[in-house]
């Protein structure tokens, strides 16, 4: 028997939004570099798409996530994820919309940058700069 949130996230994926679909096309199979997935179930949530290589999750927002007690729904969805060790980032649905190229190209360089730079080595002393 599947978890609910499985189930769930199966029957999102036959029935992506137009904005999902249009994201969907330019991040599938790794043609941004990177490997996302659709409708993927992370606890008790189904996120839009989920990049595992860098544990981000990127949520599409369109005019339901302010409706009734989505904001809410959504603040409390984002605490979880965070809380679970994934960024998150949110992009409009107007935004992919307008120029879907240029969103997926945007959501890649997004979630590409790291937040730490190993490499760079420690932060200069007071004084040192």
């Amino acid at each position: 028997m599947l978890r609910p949130e499985v189930a769930t996230a199966r029957k999102l994926r036959r029935d992506l939004s137009l904005p999902e679909a249009l994201l969907w096309q330019r991040l599938r199979g790794k043609q941004a570099g990177l490997k996302f997935r659709r409708q993927h179930p992370i606890g008790p949530y189904v996120v839009d798409f989920y990049c595992a290589a860098l544990k981000t999750v990127t949520e599409i927002d369109g005019e339901a996530h302010s409706c009734a007690d989505r904001p809410e729904r959504d603040t409390s969805r984002d605490a979880f994820i965070a809380q679970n060790g994934f960024r998150v980032v949110h992009v409009a649905a107007q935004r992919i919309l307008k120029d879907p190229d240029a969103a997926a190209d945007a959501i890649v360089a997004h979630v590409a940058r790291p937040l730490h730079h190993p490499s760079d080595g420690p932060p200069p002393r007071a004084g040192e700069d």
